[in-house]
């Protein structure tokens, strides 16, 4: 499903060149539930957004689905990131003035989906992530698991190929972050998704069905 082929990533300070990634080599199968973890600065966020085709790699190259996206032009790849990636962030990125229901049925209706189908779809997302009771509620009545449940309904209604996690239980206690965890590795293969979850918690390893770990911008053999 993703491809990672010696891929690197790297910034200039001045006259220095720092490597946020580099020489990391990856492949993850269709329907793998892939953790990466990696202590704070290992340069798994960058990992991440190289996936998501937000940032371009200096070296290397990321395959997506077949696909080399150093190769696509940027139209190809906003509609790649629209229709086919999934993105989950710590920090939830609820728009506050829509509903649960509306918070996960935007990015259907951004694909022009009919309304009426998207609200079916939105409310069944709802009832997958337990949050039935709450699809009427704003994002600020929402407690944070609450609110990370809608992120979670919100990146898969378009039915994505690629689901990306980037420290969803960040902002959580271990309780409700276990839930999380939970949650999508139950989604994720139910779903038909690929699921990379990047995170500094080893707790979060167990969930996955393989895991990488990142120290220093490598893969940490």
């Amino acid at each position: 499903m993703i491809r990672l082929d010696h891929v690197g990533k790297a910034y200039r300070r001045g006259p220095h060149t720092l490597w946020a990634v580099r020489g990391v080599t990856l492949d993850i199968p269709a329907g793998e539930f892939h953790v990466v973890v990696g202590p704070s600065g290992s340069g798994k966020s960058t990992l991440l957004h190289l996936m998501a085709t937000l940032d371009v790699p200096t070296e290397g190259t990321v395959w997506l689905d077949g696909q080399a996206t150093a190769a696509c032009s940027d139209d190809t790849l906003t509609l790649l990131r629209r229709d086919r990636i999934g993105l989950v962030f710590q920090s939830f990125n609820l728009l506050p003035y829509l509903t649960a229901r509306e918070n996960v049925a935007l990015p259907r209706l951004l694909q022009r989906g009919p309304h009426r189908q998207v609200q079916r779809e939105a409310d069944e997302w709802l009832e997958a992530v337990g949050l039935t009771a709450r699809a009427d509620h704003w994002p600020h009545e929402l407690s944070g698991g609450e609110a990370q449940r809608v992120a979670i309904a919100r990146a898969l209604i378009t039915r994505p190929r690629l689901l990306l996690a980037d420290e969803p239980t960040g902002n959580l206690d271990s309780a409700r972050g276990l839930e999380i965890l939970s949650l999508l590795a139950a989604l994720g293969p139910r779903s038909g998704v690929t699921t990379v979850l990047v995170t500094h918690s080893a707790d979060a390893a167990r969930f996955g069905h393989r895991t990488t770990r990142l120290r220093d911008g490598r893969i940490d053999a």
